[in-house]
């Protein structure tokens, strides 16, 4: 639970201190070097004031730490839940008048579009809240440091602490130690970590395959643009986006190799997760060196356009990779995304998991109850039985422990794959694939 936002948005500040060198190499081809200087102004921002960012999102995820501690007190000796609490704070809020919804909906026209108000008045309404929620809530969380007379301890951005060393202490004698800390964020700095690493080494690859292009280019007497006709356009059969992808991708690894491209960026080290398969329908070997986890929604356009990718690339890996799928229905945007994941149980129950969920990704605008039952009935399966099925508490509650488990491993979103344990980041054949290699070298 987050009761304020993280300071993400920091990468994008100017910090004087603690910035990465700016003339550091990033990467070596054919004799030249490419540093900072060789990105966008943006990107050189966000790649130098790294180190400053990450100190500030520390502070606040410690900040964030300390008040939720405090919450699970205060709710326990009041014996209510955290959300109790927290949305009696909350109710203090007073609604917004009618007048302040119109203006928000009438200085906005141009984006809400052909909306009315009725339409949009909810989305308004919580918009306007935000604000004075949160203010209420900080208020909130700085009485009640008073009242259990927090105790700041060693800097969270400290050099050389210790997993014992104390960060806070609370009255009563709970404390925030180091591990407690790193254990509860690592993820979420990692992930900070590592969108800004994807960041750089996209524009980075940019601009080392465009000025390879040149290279290659000048040597062979011609101009660049037809270097790029007689290796991509001119090959092309099918013109579809991936074909031309993969002959992009194709001569980017054929200059590299020419050229000898070396990258001297360094990855944060990914972290491996224990990813539960539970019981969840699979395909492949259970026996298998690589497992593949994918936790999905029925209703989520990225989970559709995603899972046939996914599904091409693990085709040519056999048995040495198992597939395996669980739920993780995006309840608060997606209204059918949860009846649809027990539709799935409910056909995984008839053997037939794989087959229901691509009927599933193709119609996914039609997945209300008679179009689940009708989808069964197309597909041969007991409709009577799978009914039933669909209203078994056994399948909700599978569902419901994917969600918790999905939660639990800092999903917050889907599609979100894993390969032994190591979420993948960019959802593209190549990764993917480069993510299985990797892992069966291991």
């Amino acid at each position: 639970m987050k009761y304020i936002a993280t300071f993400f948005c920091l990468i994008f500040l100017s910090f004087s201190v603690f910035a990465q060198k700016a003339g550091e190499v990033l990467a070596t081809a054919a004799g030249q070097t490419f540093t900072v200087n060789n990105l966008s102004p943006e990107t050189q921002k966000l790649y130098t004031n790294l180190p400053a960012a990450i100190a500030a999102a520390r502070k606040e995820l410690l900040a964030q730490m300390l008040a939720e501690t405090m919450f699970e007190i205060e709710a326990k000796a009041k014996n209510q839940t955290v959300e109790k609490l927290l949305g009696d704070v909350k109710a203090k809020i007073p609604a917004p008048t009618d007048a302040e919804v119109r203006a928000v909906y009438d200085a906005n026209r141009a984006a809400i579009g052909d909306k009315t108000l009725t339409e949009v008045r909810t989305q308004i309404a919580d918009f306007l809240r935000r604000e004075p929620e949160q203010k209420a809530l900080q208020n909130y969380v700085e009485s009640l440091q008073v009242k259990y007379r927090v105790q700041p301890g060693k800097d969270v951005n400290a050099a050389n602490l210790k997993p014992t060393d104390v960060l806070a202490t609370i009255t009563g004698g709970k404390t925030i130690t180091v591990k407690d800390f790193e254990d509860k964020n690592k993820l979420e700095l990692y992930e900070y970590r590592a969108d800004v690493f994807d960041h750089v080494k996209f524009e980075l690859e940019e601009a080392v395959f465009s000025n390879l292009l040149e290279t290659e280019a000048k040597s062979l007497n011609i101009e660049t643009s037809d270097l790029i006709a007689r290796e991509i356009s001119d090959k092309l059969r099918e013109f579809s986006d991936e074909e031309r992808y993969a002959l992009q991708t194709a001569l980017k690894n054929k200059l590299y190799a020419k050229y000898k491209v070396v990258f001297s960026i360094k990855e944060p080290a990914p972290i491996v997760q224990n990813i539960s398969v539970d019981d969840d329908p699979a395909q492949g070997k259970a026996t298998a060196p690589v497992t593949v986890v994918m936790f999905s929604d029925f209703q989520c356009p990225a989970c559709a356009a995603a899972h046939p990718v996914l599904k091409k690339v693990l085709a040519a890996y056999a048995d040495r990779v198992r597939f395996v799928v669980r739920d993780f229905p995006l309840t608060n945007i997606h209204e059918n995304a949860f009846p649809a994941a027990i539709a799935a149980g409910a056909a995984n129950r008839q053997g037939k998991f794989f087959e229901y969920s691509e009927i599933l990704y193709r119609n996914q605008d039609r997945l209300d109850r008679a179009s689940l039952i009708k989808y069964a009935a197309d597909l041969g399966l007991n409709t009577k039985r799978f009914e039933l099925d669909l209203s078994d508490a056994k399948i909700a509650a599978e569902v419901k422990k994917d969600m918790a488990d999905g939660t639990s491993y800092g999903i917050g979103g889907t599609p979100t794959v894993y390969v032994n344990g190591v979420k993948v980041r960019q959802l593209t054949a190549e990764n993917f694939r480069d993510s299985i290699e990797k892992a069966l070298r291991k």
